[in-house]
């Protein structure tokens, strides 16, 4: 997987080796730290876009963000798609998770679908919040959602 900064610099490290540094680097500046992951898509014409995002917040003092981006040819309904992005969440999640544990950070999967059943992607809320707790993580859905609603969905 290729990972980015927000500003383009792509990452060189493999991403838990990443996700360790920056995690040493607020720590020692003090920082209290969440990692909040979250996956966003969008579909243009027979591609599917997928980003993301891994978000560390600092308490009180803003926060950064790893970007991944990938995409499919492949045709799918809405309901699988919003699983897709679930399981590329939680794919990243499972794989920081002991290193977060290690340093004591909290961490969230955020998941792009509304708690409103006025809402399409609400037909995928009760899987995808099955599937993320299952897997032993915090689950946030939309309003709560902001690593995939509002920070993946701006780099898709």
């Amino acid at each position: 997987m290729k990972w980015r900064r927000l500003n383009g610099q792509r990452i060189e490290l493999p991403i838990q080796d990443a996700v360790e540094q920056a995690i040493n680097r607020e720590l020692d500046a003090g920082h209290k730290l969440k990692v909040c992951i979250g996956t966003d898509s969008q579909v243009r014409g027979g591609v599917i876009e997928f980003a993301t995002v891994i978000v560390f917040l600092r308490e009180k003092k803003g926060g950064f963000m790893f970007i991944h981006n990938d995409r499919m040819t492949q045709r799918m309904s809405l309901r699988e798609r919003m699983i897709t992005e679930v399981s590329k969440s939680i794919e990243v999640a499972y794989a920081l998770c002991d290193l977060l544990d290690t340093y004591e950070v909290a961490l969230e999967v955020h998941a792009d679908i509304n708690t409103d059943p006025h809402f399409q992607s609400n037909v995928a809320l009760k899987e995808a919040m099955g599937y993320i707790l299952g897997m032993g993580f915090e689950f946030k859905a939309k309003p709560d959602a902001f690593a995939s609603s509002y920070c993946a969905d701006k780099v898709v």
